[in-house]
C-alpha cells in the first residue's frame, strides 16, 4: 500500500515502516562512531520503541554491543493498517541488530501490569543471567495500577491559577492565546501514580528480589524540566509533581541497591518533538524558538545525540556532574542563560506572522512527521510498500 501522513491535532495516525527504518538506520550510523567505553553489557528497556528510550536502546546496542531487552506497548499491522511508529522502529532496530549479531529480544505489552514484569524477568533468567542496566522510559497518559485495578488518568494542568500564555499551531503556523484551567480534585495525584516513580521502583523490587541485578547496575529515568516560561503549566504543574515524585524515588532506589553498589538517577534531558511533547500547549511555540537558537550556535541535539552524550560524558566516565539536587544534566546547553535569553526576546516578538523567520517551525514539522517516519530523506513516499511488518525478536 501506499501510506500518507494522517494527522488529527497533536497526533499522526499512520505511520510508514520505511520511513521509521531509516530513522533507526541513522541513529546506528550516528551511535557507530561513538563507542562507549566501559559500558552496559545486559540492558533493560522499559518503553524502548521511540524517542529517549529508542535511542537509549540504540546507544547501549551499537556503543556497548550490549544485549538489549525493549519492553514497550505498541500496535501491531493489520491488513491495510500500518503499525504504529514505535512497532516498526522496534522492527528495524531487532532486524538490524540481528544482522550485526547483537542480542536484542522485546516484548509488547502493558509494563505497568504483573504480567509484563513476570515476562520480562523470565527472558532476563533464561537469556542475560542478569542485567547492569534498566533504562525507564514510559510515556503513557494512563495506568491501571497492579495490584488495586485502578486506572489514572495523568493531567497537564497548572495548580493554584488558570495558565494563560502564547501557543502556535505547528500544522498552520498560527500563533495564538490559549488557557489552561488549574488541577482539581485527584487530578495531582492521578498524575502522579502514572507519570511518577512508583513502577520504577516496582521493577526494580522484583529484579533485585529475584536476583538479576548485577553488582554495580545502574538504572536511569528521564525527565524534563524547562524554563520559566513552560514552568507554571508543566515543572509547577501536575506533571511537575509527578517528576518530583520520579526524582524522589531515584534516592529510594539508590538506598535500596546499596548492596550491589546500585545506583539510581533521573536525567533530566532537553526538550525535543516527541509524541508527548506535542500535545503540551506552549511547547510547540518554545521548542520552534529554541531549536532557531541553538541551531544558530551549533548545539542542536535530537534524541540519539542527546543520549549518547548522557552515556559517555556522564553515566559511564568519571564525573557525572550532579546538580544540587542529585539530577543528571543533559539539558545543559538548552537551559544556558544565553540560550533562554535569546529565547525570552523572540517570544516577546513572536506573531504568526513573524515566526516563519525568528522560529524554526519548519524544523519542528519535519521532527514530528519523524516521528511516524514521514518526511525522512532517502524514502520515496509514492512507492507501495508492505505494511505488514514482523518484529524479529517479539516474545510471545
Amino acid at each position: 500500500m501506499i501510506i500518507e501522513p494522517k494527522t488529527r491535532g497533536f497526533i499522526c495516525l499512520t505511520s510508514h515502516p520505511i520511513g521509521c527504518e531509516q530513522n533507526v538506520l541513522n541513529q546506528i550510523e550516528y551511535i557507530k562512531s561513538k563507542p562507549t567505553k566501559n559500558g552496559p553489557k545486559n540492558v533493560l528497556v522499559i518503553g524502548a520503541s521511540t524517542g529517549f528510550g529508542l535511542a537509549s536502546r540504540i546507544t547501549s546496542a551499537y556503543g556497548s554491543k550490549a544485549s538489549t531487552i525493549g519492553v514497550f506497548f505498541e500496535k501491531p499491522p493489520t491488513e491495510g493498517r500500518p503499525a504504529s511508529p514505535g512497532w516498526y522502529n522496534s522492527a528495524a532496530f531487532e532486524t538490524q541488530a540481528h544482522k550485526d549479531g547483537l542480542y536484542a529480544k522485546s516484548i509488547n505489552g502493558d509494563a505497568f501490569s504483573h504480567e509484563i514484569k513476570a515476562q520480562t524477568l523470565k527472558l532476563i533468567k533464561e537469556d542475560l543471567g542478569k542485567i547492569d542496566m534498566l533504562i525507564y522510559s514510559l510515556a503513557s497518559p494512563v495506568r491501571t495500577h497492579p495490584d488495586t485495578g485502578e486506572r489514572f488518568k495523568s493531567v497537564l494542568k497548572p495548580i493554584g491559577d488558570t495558565f494563560t500564555n502564547n501557543t502556535v499551531d505547528f500544522h498552520t503556523g498560527v500563533v495564538k492565546e490559549i488557557s489552561i484551567e488549574p488541577s482539581s480534585g485527584d487530578d495531582i495525584d492521578n498524575t502522579i501514580a502514572v507519570m511518577g516513580g512508583e513502577d520504577w521502583q516496582m521493577w526494580i523490587d522484583l529484579l533485585k528480589s529475584e536476583n538479576v541485578l548485577s553488582e554495580d547496575f545502574k538504572t536511569v529515568a528521564y525527565s524534563y524540566i524547562g524554563p520559566s516560561l513552560t514552568e507554571a503549566v508543566y515543572r509547577k504543574g501536575t506533571i511537575g509533581r509527578a517528576k518530583d515524585h520520579l526524582e524522589a524515588t531515584a534516592f529510594k532506589i539508590t538506598d535500596s541497591l546499596k548492596d550491589i553498589n546500585g545506583k539510581g538517577y533521573v536525567s533530566v534531558n532537553k526538550a525535543l518533538v516527541t509524541q508527548a511533547s506535542s500535545a503540551i500547549p506552549v511547547i510547540p511555540l518554545y521548542i520552534s524558538l529554541l531549536y532557531k537558537v541553538m541551531k544558530e550556535e551549533g548545539i542542536h541535539e535530537g534524541c540519539i545525540e542527546q543520549i549518547e552524550r548522557l552515556f559517555n560524558e556522564r553515566l559511564y566516565a568519571e564525573d557525572l556532574q550532579l546538580d544540587a539536587q542529585g539530577r543528571i544534566r543533559v539539558d545543559d546547553w538548552e537551559m544556558r542563560d544565553d540560550i533562554q535569553a535569546k529565547v525570552l526576546e523572540l517570544w516577546k516578538e513572536a506573531t504568526t506572522e513573524t515566526l516563519p523567520n525568528i522560529g524554526d517551525l519548519e524544523g519542528y514539522k519535519k521532527d514530528f512527521f519523524n516521528l511516524f517516519g514521514f518526511d525522512v530523506e532517502g524514502v520515496d513516499y509514492n512507492k507501495d510498500v508492505n505494511e505488514m511488518v514482523a518484529i524479529p525478536g517479539l516474545q510471545e
